[in-house]
Protein backbone atom coordinates (compact mmCIF):
# COMPACT_ATOMS: atom_id res chain seq x y z
CA UNK A 1 0.00 0.00 0.00
CA UNK A 2 2.80 2.43 0.93
CA UNK A 3 4.52 1.75 -2.40
CA UNK A 4 1.25 2.38 -4.25
CA UNK A 5 0.70 5.72 -2.50
CA UNK A 6 4.31 6.72 -3.15
CA UNK A 7 3.95 5.83 -6.84
CA UNK A 8 0.78 7.92 -7.14
CA UNK A 9 2.50 10.88 -5.45
CA UNK A 10 5.46 10.62 -7.83
CA UNK A 11 3.13 10.61 -10.85
CA UNK A 12 1.30 13.67 -9.49
CA UNK A 13 4.57 15.52 -8.89
CA UNK A 14 5.84 14.70 -12.38
CA UNK A 15 2.55 15.75 -13.95
CA UNK A 16 2.60 18.99 -12.01
CA UNK A 17 6.16 19.69 -13.21
CA UNK A 18 5.21 18.97 -16.81
CA UNK A 19 2.44 21.56 -16.64
CA UNK A 20 4.60 24.26 -15.05
CA UNK A 21 5.05 27.25 -17.32
CA UNK A 22 8.23 29.19 -17.93
CA UNK A 23 8.30 32.57 -16.22
CA UNK A 24 9.07 35.63 -18.37
CA UNK A 25 9.55 39.27 -17.40
CA UNK A 26 9.30 42.18 -19.86
CA UNK A 27 11.06 45.42 -18.82
CA UNK A 28 9.96 48.72 -20.36
CA UNK A 29 9.21 52.38 -19.70
CA UNK A 30 11.85 54.40 -21.55
CA UNK A 31 12.09 53.97 -25.30
CA UNK A 32 12.31 56.49 -28.15
CA UNK A 33 10.15 54.20 -30.30
CA UNK A 34 6.53 55.35 -29.97
CA UNK A 35 5.25 51.79 -30.32
CA UNK A 36 6.75 50.59 -27.03
CA UNK A 37 3.60 50.39 -24.85
CA UNK A 38 1.85 48.43 -27.59
CA UNK A 39 4.95 46.35 -28.36
CA UNK A 40 5.14 45.18 -24.75
CA UNK A 41 1.52 44.01 -24.84
CA UNK A 42 2.09 42.35 -28.22
CA UNK A 43 5.15 40.43 -27.00
CA UNK A 44 3.35 39.42 -23.80
CA UNK A 45 0.47 38.04 -25.82
CA UNK A 46 2.84 36.29 -28.27
CA UNK A 47 4.53 34.43 -25.44
CA UNK A 48 1.29 33.53 -23.70
CA UNK A 49 -0.19 32.25 -26.96
CA UNK A 50 2.52 29.56 -27.13
CA UNK A 51 1.11 28.02 -23.95
CA UNK A 52 4.66 27.82 -22.59
CA UNK A 53 4.97 31.09 -20.68
CA UNK A 54 3.39 33.18 -18.00
CA UNK A 55 4.48 36.81 -18.32
CA UNK A 56 4.96 39.68 -15.90
CA UNK A 57 5.67 43.32 -16.76
CA UNK A 58 7.88 45.79 -14.92
CA UNK A 59 8.07 49.47 -15.79
CA UNK A 60 10.36 52.31 -14.79
CA UNK A 61 8.73 54.97 -12.61
CA UNK A 62 9.98 57.84 -14.77
CA UNK A 63 8.66 56.83 -18.14
CA UNK A 64 8.23 58.22 -21.61
CA UNK A 65 4.70 57.76 -22.89
CA UNK A 66 5.60 58.05 -26.59
CA UNK A 67 2.54 56.02 -27.54
CA UNK A 68 -0.26 56.43 -30.04
CA UNK A 69 -3.04 53.96 -29.25
CA UNK A 70 -5.08 54.88 -26.16
CA UNK A 71 -6.07 51.25 -25.50
CA UNK A 72 -2.45 50.27 -25.05
CA UNK A 73 -1.63 53.33 -22.97
CA UNK A 74 -4.54 52.39 -20.70
CA UNK A 75 -3.31 48.80 -20.44
CA UNK A 76 0.18 50.12 -19.66
CA UNK A 77 -1.31 52.29 -16.92
CA UNK A 78 0.15 55.43 -18.46
CA UNK A 79 -1.37 58.92 -18.16
CA UNK A 80 -2.13 61.09 -21.16
CA UNK A 81 0.80 63.45 -20.64
CA UNK A 82 4.48 62.68 -21.05
CA UNK A 83 6.35 62.05 -17.81
CA UNK A 84 10.04 62.89 -17.22
CA UNK A 85 12.26 61.23 -19.82
CA UNK A 86 15.56 59.43 -19.30
CA UNK A 87 15.61 59.81 -15.55
CA UNK A 88 17.06 57.02 -13.44
CA UNK A 89 14.43 55.32 -11.31
CA UNK A 90 16.12 54.52 -7.97
CA UNK A 91 13.35 52.03 -7.12
CA UNK A 92 13.62 50.00 -10.33
CA UNK A 93 14.80 46.68 -8.93
CA UNK A 94 13.18 43.63 -10.59
CA UNK A 95 13.80 40.30 -8.90
CA UNK A 96 15.45 38.76 -11.97
CA UNK A 97 16.15 35.42 -10.34
CA UNK A 98 12.41 34.65 -10.23
CA UNK A 99 12.36 34.41 -14.03
CA UNK A 100 13.52 32.01 -16.72
CA UNK A 101 13.78 34.83 -19.26
CA UNK A 102 14.00 38.63 -19.07
CA UNK A 103 12.95 40.57 -22.20
CA UNK A 104 14.42 44.07 -22.49
CA UNK A 105 12.09 46.56 -24.18
CA UNK A 106 13.96 49.64 -22.94
CA UNK A 107 15.53 51.66 -25.73
CA UNK A 108 17.78 54.43 -26.97
CA UNK A 109 16.89 57.03 -24.35
CA UNK A 110 16.76 54.68 -21.35
CA UNK A 111 18.42 56.17 -18.28
CA UNK A 112 21.12 54.16 -16.52
CA UNK A 113 19.85 51.47 -14.19
CA UNK A 114 20.62 51.83 -10.47
CA UNK A 115 23.99 50.24 -9.68
CA UNK A 116 22.40 47.53 -7.55
CA UNK A 117 20.05 46.60 -10.41
CA UNK A 118 22.95 46.41 -12.86
CA UNK A 119 24.83 44.09 -10.52
CA UNK A 120 21.68 41.99 -10.05
CA UNK A 121 21.28 41.52 -13.82
CA UNK A 122 24.96 40.66 -14.20
CA UNK A 123 24.69 38.08 -11.40
CA UNK A 124 21.47 36.66 -12.84
CA UNK A 125 23.10 36.13 -16.22
CA UNK A 126 26.41 34.80 -14.89
CA UNK A 127 24.47 32.21 -12.92
CA UNK A 128 22.44 30.88 -15.84
CA UNK A 129 19.75 33.47 -16.56
CA UNK A 130 18.17 34.20 -19.93
CA UNK A 131 18.05 37.61 -21.63
CA UNK A 132 16.23 38.63 -24.83
CA UNK A 133 17.12 41.98 -26.45
CA UNK A 134 14.68 43.44 -28.99
CA UNK A 135 15.51 46.17 -31.54
CA UNK A 136 16.19 49.47 -29.70
CA UNK A 137 17.23 47.61 -26.55
CA UNK A 138 20.66 47.29 -28.18
CA UNK A 139 20.86 51.12 -28.30
CA UNK A 140 20.86 51.72 -24.55
CA UNK A 141 23.60 51.73 -21.91
CA UNK A 142 26.61 52.00 -24.21
CA UNK A 143 28.86 52.81 -21.26
CA UNK A 144 27.86 49.64 -19.35
CA UNK A 145 30.66 47.22 -20.21
CA UNK A 146 28.95 44.09 -18.95
CA UNK A 147 25.72 44.83 -20.83
CA UNK A 148 27.74 45.20 -24.03
CA UNK A 149 29.21 41.77 -23.36
CA UNK A 150 25.72 40.32 -22.79
CA UNK A 151 24.33 41.61 -26.11
CA UNK A 152 27.47 41.12 -28.25
CA UNK A 153 27.06 44.21 -30.43
CA UNK A 154 24.93 47.35 -30.27
CA UNK A 155 24.42 50.74 -31.83
CA UNK A 156 24.13 54.38 -30.81
CA UNK A 157 24.47 55.02 -27.05
CA UNK A 158 27.93 56.54 -27.55
CA UNK A 159 29.39 53.29 -28.93
CA UNK A 160 32.63 53.74 -30.91
CA UNK A 161 35.75 51.71 -31.77
CA UNK A 162 36.52 51.78 -28.02
CA UNK A 163 33.65 49.35 -27.55
CA UNK A 164 34.75 46.87 -30.21
CA UNK A 165 34.62 46.18 -33.95
CA UNK A 166 31.89 46.64 -36.51
CA UNK A 167 30.65 43.13 -37.29
CA UNK A 168 29.05 41.90 -40.51
CA UNK A 169 29.27 39.03 -43.01
CA UNK A 170 30.52 39.67 -46.54
CA UNK A 171 29.33 38.21 -49.85
CA UNK A 172 31.73 35.27 -49.49
CA UNK A 173 30.14 34.35 -46.16
CA UNK A 174 33.13 35.48 -44.11
CA UNK A 175 32.56 37.22 -40.79
CA UNK A 176 34.25 40.63 -40.83
CA UNK A 177 35.38 42.42 -37.67
CA UNK A 178 36.29 45.95 -38.65
CA UNK A 179 38.08 48.15 -36.11
CA UNK A 180 37.75 51.33 -38.19
CA UNK A 181 36.97 54.39 -36.05
CA UNK A 182 33.41 55.65 -36.03
CA UNK A 183 30.09 55.63 -34.26
CA UNK A 184 28.04 52.47 -33.93
CA UNK A 185 24.54 52.21 -35.30
CA UNK A 186 22.68 53.29 -38.42
CA UNK A 187 19.83 52.13 -40.64
CA UNK A 188 18.08 53.01 -43.87
CA UNK A 189 14.36 53.42 -44.41
CA UNK A 190 12.13 50.61 -43.20
CA UNK A 191 11.27 48.00 -45.82
CA UNK A 192 10.83 44.27 -46.28
CA UNK A 193 14.38 42.92 -46.40
CA UNK A 194 15.89 39.46 -46.82
CA UNK A 195 17.10 37.43 -43.87
CA UNK A 196 19.75 34.77 -44.55
CA UNK A 197 20.12 31.92 -42.06
CA UNK A 198 23.77 31.41 -41.05
CA UNK A 199 23.40 28.74 -38.34
CA UNK A 200 20.71 26.37 -39.67
CA UNK A 201 21.32 23.70 -37.02
CA UNK A 202 20.86 26.00 -34.04
CA UNK A 203 17.62 25.15 -32.18
CA UNK A 204 16.17 28.63 -32.79
CA UNK A 205 16.77 28.40 -36.55
CA UNK A 206 16.22 24.70 -37.18
CA UNK A 207 13.62 24.12 -39.86
CA UNK A 208 13.41 27.75 -41.02
CA UNK A 209 13.87 28.56 -44.73
CA UNK A 210 17.46 29.36 -45.73
CA UNK A 211 16.26 32.82 -46.71
CA UNK A 212 13.06 34.68 -45.85
CA UNK A 213 11.59 38.18 -45.97
CA UNK A 214 10.89 40.31 -42.93
CA UNK A 215 7.74 42.37 -42.68
CA UNK A 216 8.14 46.18 -42.87
CA UNK A 217 11.10 46.81 -40.55
CA UNK A 218 14.48 48.49 -40.11
CA UNK A 219 17.73 46.72 -40.93
CA UNK A 220 20.24 47.91 -38.34
CA UNK A 221 23.83 48.24 -39.56
CA UNK A 222 27.26 49.27 -38.29
CA UNK A 223 26.61 47.55 -34.98
CA UNK A 224 29.74 47.22 -32.90
CA UNK A 225 30.79 45.83 -29.56
CA UNK A 226 32.96 43.19 -27.90
CA UNK A 227 31.21 40.41 -29.89
CA UNK A 228 32.57 37.81 -27.47
CA UNK A 229 31.00 34.33 -27.37
CA UNK A 230 28.59 35.48 -30.08
CA UNK A 231 27.01 33.34 -32.79
CA UNK A 232 25.36 35.07 -35.73
CA UNK A 233 22.23 33.01 -36.39
CA UNK A 234 20.99 35.10 -39.32
CA UNK A 235 21.83 38.27 -41.23
CA UNK A 236 19.80 40.97 -42.95
CA UNK A 237 20.69 43.05 -46.00
CA UNK A 238 19.47 46.64 -46.33
CA UNK A 239 18.26 46.93 -49.92
CA UNK A 240 17.77 50.69 -49.60
CA UNK A 241 21.41 51.65 -48.98
CA UNK A 242 23.66 51.09 -51.99
CA UNK A 243 26.83 51.75 -49.98
CA UNK A 244 26.16 48.67 -47.86
CA UNK A 245 25.40 46.29 -50.71
CA UNK A 246 27.08 42.98 -49.99
CA UNK A 247 27.29 43.68 -46.26
CA UNK A 248 25.04 41.27 -44.43
CA UNK A 249 24.23 42.68 -40.99
CA UNK A 250 23.83 40.57 -37.84
CA UNK A 251 20.05 40.33 -37.41
CA UNK A 252 19.60 37.41 -35.00
CA UNK A 253 22.35 36.45 -32.57
CA UNK A 254 23.03 34.37 -29.49
CA UNK A 255 25.61 35.27 -26.86
CA UNK A 256 26.80 33.34 -23.84
CA UNK A 257 27.65 35.35 -20.74
CA UNK A 258 28.90 33.28 -17.86
CA UNK A 259 26.36 30.46 -17.59
CA UNK A 260 23.64 32.66 -19.07
CA UNK A 261 22.22 32.86 -22.59
CA UNK A 262 21.16 35.92 -24.58
CA UNK A 263 19.07 36.07 -27.76
CA UNK A 264 19.50 39.38 -29.61
CA UNK A 265 17.12 40.41 -32.42
CA UNK A 266 17.43 43.67 -34.36
CA UNK A 267 13.83 43.26 -35.58
CA UNK A 268 10.87 45.10 -34.05
CA UNK A 269 10.71 48.74 -35.15
CA UNK A 270 6.95 49.34 -35.24
CA UNK A 271 3.57 47.58 -35.36
CA UNK A 272 4.08 46.00 -38.85
CA UNK A 273 7.39 44.57 -37.65
CA UNK A 274 5.82 42.95 -34.58
CA UNK A 275 3.04 41.53 -36.74
CA UNK A 276 5.56 39.76 -38.98
CA UNK A 277 5.49 35.98 -38.60
CA UNK A 278 9.29 35.98 -38.92
CA UNK A 279 9.52 38.21 -35.86
CA UNK A 280 6.85 36.32 -33.89
CA UNK A 281 8.36 32.88 -34.49
CA UNK A 282 11.99 33.80 -33.88
CA UNK A 283 11.09 35.87 -30.78
CA UNK A 284 9.09 33.02 -29.23
CA UNK A 285 11.72 30.42 -30.12
CA UNK A 286 14.51 32.68 -28.85
CA UNK A 287 12.74 33.13 -25.51
CA UNK A 288 12.28 29.38 -25.12
CA UNK A 289 15.92 28.73 -25.99
CA UNK A 290 17.39 31.20 -23.49
CA UNK A 291 15.10 29.76 -20.82
CA UNK A 292 15.72 26.05 -21.46
CA UNK A 293 18.50 25.58 -24.02
CA UNK A 294 16.10 23.92 -26.44
CA UNK A 295 13.16 24.75 -28.73
CA UNK A 296 10.01 22.63 -28.83
CA UNK A 297 7.88 24.97 -30.96
CA UNK A 298 7.26 23.89 -34.57
CA UNK A 299 7.93 26.25 -37.46
CA UNK A 300 4.60 27.98 -38.25
CA UNK A 301 2.91 26.96 -41.50
CA UNK A 302 2.63 30.65 -42.44
CA UNK A 303 6.33 31.40 -41.96
CA UNK A 304 7.62 33.77 -44.70
CA UNK A 305 9.59 32.59 -47.71
CA UNK A 306 12.40 34.09 -49.78
CA UNK A 307 9.95 35.96 -51.97
CA UNK A 308 6.85 36.33 -49.83
CA UNK A 309 6.54 38.06 -46.47
CA UNK A 310 3.94 36.95 -43.93
CA UNK A 311 2.14 38.81 -41.18
CA UNK A 312 -0.66 38.36 -38.65
CA UNK A 313 -2.85 41.35 -37.87
CA UNK A 314 -2.68 41.87 -34.11
CA UNK A 315 -5.87 41.58 -32.11
CA UNK A 316 -5.86 42.61 -28.49
CA UNK A 317 -7.25 39.93 -26.18
CA UNK A 318 -9.24 41.34 -23.29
Amino acid sequence: MKKTILSVLCVLVLASGADAKLKALIMDGQNNHAVWPKATIMMKQMLEDTGLFEVDLVRTKYTWKAGREKAFLDMAGLPSEDLPKSKTDPDFAPDFKKYDVVVNNLGYNAAPLPEATKKALESYMKNGGGLVVVHAADNCWGDWEEYNKMIGVGGWGGRTEKHGPYVYINEEGKEIRDMSPGKGGTHGKAHEFPITVRAPNHPIMKGLPAQWLTSFDECYAKLRGPAENMTILATGEDLNVAARKGQHQPALMTITYGKGRCFHSILGHDTPAYEGVGFIATFNRGCEWVATGKVTQPVPADFPTADQTSKRAFELKK
